[in-house]
This record gives structure tokens, C-alpha cells and sequence, in this order.
């Protein structure tokens, strides 16, 4: 079966058991249990493998239970952006801050999923430190994954930003259409994407992107697969959508251009890339594409 990049999550949540405090730091002291350490999003590495680093005085996010290094061992992401770089790098035992794509083409499946959802927690935690609603401070609950407003008492959970990404293909099924997004290299195409809207459904989200971005009408929408995104906080939808027509007409905004690619022209294009070392396969536009490609 196959599995998108950061899905492959094989960490036991352990969502009944997070409200125990105790039980909490019984599996933080078990042997085999791990804080993965954070600086602004930036995971902390030592010879560019993440760090286990011991961190007692912070406040860490549970993530899960790790069967694969014993029953009681857990895995905890702890963020040290309150300290400068300098300080958090040794802090942590670490000696690089390292961005988790640019460890994705060295990291296995599961760690990959485990960095990407340790990244997106405390991205939200350190986003969420006040409450919405009336300004006063948030305290941390079940072990990381629930805030409470110090002042009006609002519960608040970890928020996840719905966004879809497409495939359009010609009529006829023999074409693929790409856009430059602005401030992109001018040869580098991608898939269209686009965040859902409030009232909106994942199909209509994808209409209303491809009429506002490149001025394309489909036919039909379908759904392909769905990507764990936490860069910050995104689910990614995929899906393919059918053209009415080869008529397109960008918004000259977000988009500068769209083109209609043959198999043979996408595969070119994606063996540059490749060769540029400018390709990103961690996304699942690499799989939305590659599909397409393969029913050649």
C-alpha cells in the first residue's frame, strides 16, 4: 500500500491516557523515551540526525508511545525558541538548527511523520499562547495537545488548515497543466493548490482555485489521496480535475503562467529538476503527477 510522505505515523497517540499527568511523566523517565528538540520550527540535529535531548525543565508535547524501542518508551517534542540560537543549539546537544524538509531525503517513513507532527504541535503552541478570545494567557493541558484560557476558560485544540491541491488534465486526458507561481524560477512548474475556504466543500475548493488562478472551468473533480502537511499546520487534499477546454487565462496575481505539458514534456521537466537536485518529492503533487504519468 502506498504511503505519502509524513503518513506513515507509527507512534501509539494515546489519546485516553494524555490527561494523566502522572502516567505522562512515568513514560518521559521510562527507558527508550525521546524529546525531539525544536528551535522556530527548525529541528535540532547533531551530525544531521535529530537529537534526543534532555530537557527536564521544559514543558514537552507528548506524541506518542514508540512500541518500537519498548511498551513504556514515548516520543516528546520541546521548543527552545525562547532561547537565541546560539543558546539552543548546545542546550539541546545539538550543532545545527535544520529544516525537516531538507532532512526528508535521509529520514525513514515513520520518522519523517514523527519530525513533521512534532514540527506542526508546537508550531501551534507557540502560536497559541493567548487566547483569541479575550487576550489572556493559555495553560497547557493533556499533556500538550489541549490549551485553556487562563481568563474566560475557552478550550482550545490543535487547528488544522484544509488546503487542496490538483491535477488538471485536458479533455482528452493527454495533457497536464502546470502553473509558475509568482516569485518562482521560470522554470519551475508545480501542480495549482489552494487553502478551502470557510462554507466552501474540497471539490468546490478546487473550481473555484482553478477559475480564479488560471481561468479553467472542469468537468469533473475526483479525489485522489490526502497528505499529513504540518508546514504549519496543513492537510493537503488531492485530487484530479478534468478541463472543459484547453483555455486558460491566469490571474497574473498568485499565478504568472500556466502551460499544457504532454507525458513527454512533464517527464522532461521532472528529469531536470531531478538532475538540479530542485525537485521536492516529499509533497504529493510528486504522486498526483507520477499517477498521471504512469497511465501513459
Amino acid at each position: 500500500m502506498l504511503t505519502l510522505p509524513y503518513n506513515g505515523l507509527l507512534l501509539d497517540r494515546a489519546g485516553a491516557r494524555r490527561p494523566d499527568a502522572a502516567w505522562v511523566e512515568t513514560v518521559r523517565a521510562a527507558p527508550g523515551s525521546r524529546v525531539l528538540a525544536f528551535w522556530r520550527d527548525g529541528c535540532l540535529v547533531a551530525g544531521g540526525v535529530p537529537v534526543s535531548a534532555v530537557v527536564d525543565d521544559r514543558d514537552a508535547v507528548f506524541l506518542g508511545l514508540d512500541g518500537s524501542a519498548g511498551s513504556d518508551a514515548g516520543v516528546f517534542a520541546v521548543d527552545l525558541s525562547d532561547l537565541d540560537e546560539a543558546a539552543a543549539v548546545p542546550r539541546a546537544g545539538a550543532d545545527a538548527v535544520v529544516d525537516v524538509r531538507r532532512l526528508f531525503p535521509t529520514l525513514g517513513e515513520a520518522e519523517a511523520a514523527v519530525l513533521a507532527y512534532a514540527r506542526g504541535m508546537l508550531h501551534w503552541h507557540r502560536n497559541q499562547r493567548y487566547c483569541g478570545a479575550c487576550g489572556a494567557r493559555t495553560s497547557v493541558r493533556h499533556a500538550g495537545h489541549q490549551l485553556v484560557c487562563t481568563g474566560c476558560g475557552k478550550l482550545l485544540f490543535p487547528r488544522i488548515e484544509p488546503a487542496v491541491i490538483m491535477l488538471v488534465v485536458s479533455p482528452d486526458g493527454h495533457r497536464a497543466l502546470l502553473g509558475r507561481h509568482r516569485g518562482a524560477a521560470a522554470d519551475a512548474y508545480s501542480t495549482l493548490a489552494g487553502f478551502v475556504e470557510i462554507g466552501e466543500s474540497l471539490e468546490g475548493a478546487v473550481r473555484r482555485e482553478l477559475a480564479e488562478e488560471a481561468g479553467v472551468a472542469v468537468s469533473s473533480v475526483s479525489y485522489q489521496a490526502s497528505q499529513a502537511w504540518p508546514f504549519p499546520s496543513g492537510l493537503m487534499v488531492g485530487f484530479r480535475a478534468v478541463a472543459v477546454s484547453e483555455e486558460v487565462a491566469v490571474d497574473q496575481d498568485e499565478l504568472l503562467e500556466a502551460r499544457w505539458f504532454t507525458r513527454e514534456e512533464l517527464a522532461e521537466l521532472i528529469d531536470r529538476h531531478r538532475a538540479a537536485g530542485t525537485d521536492r518529492r516529499d509533497s504529493i503533487e510528486t504522486h498526483l503527477v507520477q499517477t498521471w504519468l504512469a497511465e501513459r
